[in-house]
């Protein structure tokens, strides 16, 4: 794992935790951010010790999203430009955030947000692309763009109606409004609630251990092929999962989880 100047990045039994460090700003995202988030992702995924990752924050707060700034900046590069040009530029810009908050789903390897304090705006987007959430009992969470006059672009509108239905998905980004750790848990964003921070942290890390004591190969193959069928039908994502293990059965994965239970120990996995 690569040095970063806006996370804290340490890596323990197969796992990586990646803490957003702008504590002082309530970790919003300016440009740094956004371009080393990307960057921490693929070497999550290309590194074979990393067998998940666990994203948090540092200070009172996940993320209170994009730095406002970080929009202020963009205007003032633009201004300059001509029209046709101008919008055509904000659109790569756009794209290239869309693709660092992708990089979360794109990773072959589970990635777990802990969510304390602020999640809000772009730490939607961040926590919705992850695939396990919990969160402690103070967080709160809303999606901030409608109050700041933009559209959610960076894929809160995609994810967030899949993870906690349509209707309610559609009140919160035409809103804004906050929304609590308990109803978080009850509309099913996040998987559990803990007392506070850092009761949350132990949990997250305890889960993410737990994860990395299993099979790499089967892990990646869980989350590519869950991902791959939310996105095809039931068909396709059978025979997805069928050529996906016919490859698997002949790993040797198989034959170290049937010996460990055998002989009552933990299994043993290479990278």
């Amino acid at each position: 794992m690569h040095d970063f100047t806006s996370f804290a990045v340490s890596v323990d039994h197969g796992v990586a935790h990646i803490e957003f460090d702008r504590p002082d700003q309530a970790n919003a995202f300016n440009r740094q951010m956004w371009h080393e988030l990307g960057a921490v992702m693929r070497a999550v995924d290309a590194t074979p010790g990393v067998r998940v990752a666990l994203l948090s924050g540092r200070g009172k707060h996940f993320t209170a999203g994009i730095d406002l700034g970080f929009l202020a900046e963009m205007q003032a590069e633009l201004a300059p430009l001509g029209p046709g040009r101008r919008q055509e530029q904000l659109l790569v810009t756009i794209r290239e955030l869309q693709a660092t908050v992708s990089a979360i789903e794109n990773c072959r390897k589970p990635v777990i947000a802990a969510i304390h304090g602020a999640c809000l705006g772009g730490g939607i987007d961040i926590s919705s692309a992850c695939d396990l959430r919990y969160a402690s009992a103070e967080a709160n969470f809303a999606v901030k763009e409608i109050d700041v006059a933009i559209v959610a672009d960076l894929g809160t509108l995609q994810r967030l109606p899949r993870l906690i239905g349509d209707g309610r998905a559609r009140e919160l980004a035409l809103t804004g409004r906050h929304f609590d750790a308990t109803t978080a848990a009850q509309w099913g964003f996040v998987s559990e609630v803990l007392p506070d921070p850092e009761a949350l942290r132990a949990h997250a890390l305890a889960v993410a251990r737990t994860l990395a004591g299993k099979s790499p190969l089967a892990l990646r193959g869980t989350k590519e092929t869950l991902n791959y069928s939310r996105d095809h039908t039931v068909a396709e994502g059978l025979a997805f999962v069928a050529a996906r293990n016919a490859a698997l059965l002949f790993a040797p994965d198989i034959a170290e989880a049937i010996a460990a239970r055998s002989e009552r120990r933990e299994p043993r996995f290479d990278d």
